[in-house]
């Protein structure tokens, strides 16, 4: 057997995500069936039995999706610890292009904590109202993403059993450093017009949260995630590494770096699910939140904070930039 496949962590990571599967495929299959039998203005002792039912179901996919979002960061824990049994990782970047399916697989987590943190936020909409307006959208999209997470654990299982010990992998250096051929700065930039689009795509989501534009806001976000990923590996991760040929995303979660990596890349997350949420929102439910602006703006500013930062304090301790 595999022996990335008896490691303890990514044990836990499958067994927990199966349990999270079970439950999503029980909870979506009887939230159908109240989806079609849903009344709530019917009097019925029928449609009171489907409320309490309902009440079941949606407590199911509240704890399943929830895990989901807690699986996200043991999941960057366990391929993390991985890079100690594959031979070439030095951190979680090796194993991650260890095989195809690798960043396929972080991409479509990240899409999947998306669409879930948008359905806890209908969710609560819906427990909040007093005639559960949105129980018909809600289990139906909960039925949406389950589909897709039933997609990302066969994707897992690819990517843990394609994983070899014996064939060594690429390390951050050579798969980000300068002579790595993935992922170059974008559209052929320099670093100094990388940091130009960096600040001003930031100063864009400000000005789209202040005008509480769901589809400004949704661009913007989207700009500043892309330009926010760039920015980090390719510029501020070299303060916090303190070493401009340390190009890596990852290296940054692990402790001797105080696991920083875990505020860097989920302040940047959370500001750009904040910006792109809303229009979401109103696509399914045709509401949008005015504080979700608010949090975006916050959750980016921390995000921009940490990094530059960085970068201040080397320059203030050693009088030179990187």
């Amino acid at each position: 057997m595999n022996n990335v496949l008896l490691s303890n962590e990514v044990i836990i990571l499958q067994s927990v995500g199966f349990l999270v599967l079970v439950m999503q495929a029980l909870a979506s299959v009887f939230g159908l069936y109240i989806y079609k039998k849903w009344d709530f203005s019917s009097t019925s002792s029928f449609q009171y039995s489907l409320e309490k039912k309902a009440y079941l179901i949606v407590l199911i996919l509240f704890f399943s999706l929830l895990a989901k979002i807690i699986l996200l960061p043991y999941f960057a824990f366990t391929i993390d610890s991985l890079s100690e049994i594959v031979h070439g990782a030095m951190c979680a970047a090796g194993v991650v292009n260890a095989n195809e399916f690798g960043y396929f697989l972080l991409s479509l987590k990240l899409f999947i904590i998306f669409i879930v943190g948008a359905w806890l936020i209908i969710n609560k909409l819906d427990i909040l109202a007093i005639n559960y307006p949105y129980m018909k959208t809600k289990l139906i999209f909960a039925s949406v993403i389950f589909l897709f997470v039933l997609f990302e654990f066969i994707i897992e299982i690819l990517y843990f059993t394609h994983i070899s010990t014996d064939i060594p992998v690429q390390c951050c250096s050579v798969i980000y450093g300068v002579t790595g051929n993935s992922d170059p700065l974008p559209f052929g930039m320099d670093m100094l017009t990388l940091l130009i689009v960096f600040y001003s795509s930031f100063l864009l989501v400000i000005v789209a949260n202040i005008q509480k534009n769901a589809l400004f806001s949704f661009i913007s976000g989207g700009l500043f995630l892309y330009f926010g990923y760039y920015g980090v590996t390719y510029f501020f991760g070299t303060y916090v590494y303190q070493l401009p040929t340390h190009i890596c995303p990852f290296c940054m979660l692990k402790k001797e770096y105080n696991f920083i990596g875990y505020a860097i890349w989920g302040s940047l997350f959370l500001g750009s699910f904040f910006s792109m949420v809303n229009l979401l929102l109103k696509s399914l439910i045709n509401v949008a939140i005015n504080r979700y602006f608010l949090f975006s703006t916050l959750f980016n500013t921390v995000f921009v904070i940490i990094c530059t930062s960085y970068v201040v304090v080397y320059y203030l301790i050693n009088g030179v930039l990187l």
